[in-house]
């Protein structure tokens, strides 16, 4: 007899959540062998994964789910808003364009690049449930006119738009959760006009990564899991992609290069001495051992009375994992890996930027990159 999902009022669909975690064997994550299965049920994995982290995200984090660099007395707030108008300035976005936001979440950066360069933003998202808030938020913020969205599966956008329908695309932290960078990149180059710009932060592992060693295979997996990502992936296959659709890179900074005093990830490592503000102490004590364990006990009793759906606790615990994982491979700084080269679609240039985690020859971390292409 076939299974009917259980879709919540607001698109939720509970088997998804509750089978989430299933996706990875997550008893000995140094064993897990699943990977093609998650990449062929990317959908089902993506869509488990936000229908139970969603909110977990913007209470913990914010609208906006992206890492940043960040400045000394620096909110936590502004630096996220500034490392979307770092990738608008380096995308040279213009007043009145016509740009793709390339897995939107709930709209916070799109909201962020109508405001900072008055463009018309077009979101994309296949999760229902993040689309409801996002459409909700940006009513909120007056901006339904500069900013729309669209339930659309990125890796099958030339079917939801004409080819070369926007001036230019960016996709912040979202294109890791694609089965495959050809074939989400190859479809962003259909639908972006010649002498557009594609900008995009992106997650890779560094090269020193051996997924052949059980320790790194476990962080990869550590930070998959609790990020909703089918596979994490060396960075070489964005570059590889990247050139086999047609770009070709033109700039890249390495932002991990920077001697910052406050790393990318002090929010996740639950130290409030690296709170900047008085506000960010709250984002901060979120991970500490006291915060954790407050929010552990208080997801489960939300599930328990059915405030959320279930499955979702689990999920956070998933959540959880990655932040170690993504601390642990932030903190490993003898290695690092800096690229420099172009970015074009054809003939016209753009930028590329990144912002990284740094390993060490018997470790692996995952980092953030930023390309304008």
């Amino acid at each position: 007899m076939p299974q009917i999902a259980q879709i919540a009022l607001d698109g939720r669909v509970s088997e998804g959540i509750q089978h989430y975690s299933t996706h990875w064997q997550i008893k000995d994550l140094s064993e897990d062998n699943n990977v093609n299965s998650r990449v062929e049920e990317y959908a089902d994995v993506v869509n488990g994964y936000y229908d139970g982290a969603t909110e977990l995200y913007e209470y913990g984090w914010a609208r906006s789910f992206h890492f940043c660099r960040f400045y000394k007395g620096e909110a936590f707030a502004a630096a996220l808003a500034r490392s979307q108008h770092y990738l608008a300035a380096k995308m040279s976005l213009r007043p009145g364009m016509r740009v793709l936001d390339v897995g939107c979440g709930v709209g916070g950066p799109a909201q962020g690049m109508a405001r900072f360069v008055n463009v018309q933003v077009v979101g994309v998202n296949i999760n229902e449930f993040q689309l409801g808030r996002a459409v909700r938020y940006t009513r909120e913020a007056g901006l339904e006119e500069q900013v729309s969205f669209i339930k659309a599966d990125f890796m099958k956008l030339s079917k939801q738009f004409e080819e070369g329908s926007f001036d230019a695309v960016y996709a912040i932290g979202a294109t890791v959760h694609a089965p495959t960078w050809e074939g989400v990149y190859g479809e962003i180059f259909k639908v972006l006009k010649p002498g557009g710009t594609f900008g995009v932060y992106e997650w890779a592992m560094t090269e020193a990564w051996d997924p052949s060693l059980p320790s790194h295979k476990e962080l990869a997996h550590k930070i998959e899991i609790g990020s909703g990502i089918p596979e994490m992936r060396p960075l070489r296959k964005a570059r590889e992609a990247l050139l086999s659709v047609g770009f070709s890179i033109k700039h890249e900074e390495d932002l991990a290069e920077y001697p910052d005093e406050v790393p990318w990830y002090y929010p996740l490592e639950g130290k409030l001495s690296n709170a900047q503000t008085a506000w960010d102490l709250v984002t901060v004590w979120r991970n500490t051992w006291s915060g954790k364990i407050i929010t552990h006990c208080g997801l489960w009793v939300a599930e328990k009375l059915g405030m959320v759906p279930k499955g979702t606790w689990d999920v956070g615990e998933t959540m959880r994992i990655a932040a170690e994982g993504l601390v642990e491979g932030g903190k490993r700084k003898s290695s690092r890996l800096t690229w420099s080269g172009t970015a074009l679609y054809p003939y016209v240039s753009g930028d590329l930027s990144e912002t990284g985690s740094r390993v060490n020859s018997s470790s692996t971390s995952a980092f953030k990159r930023v390309m304008t292409l």
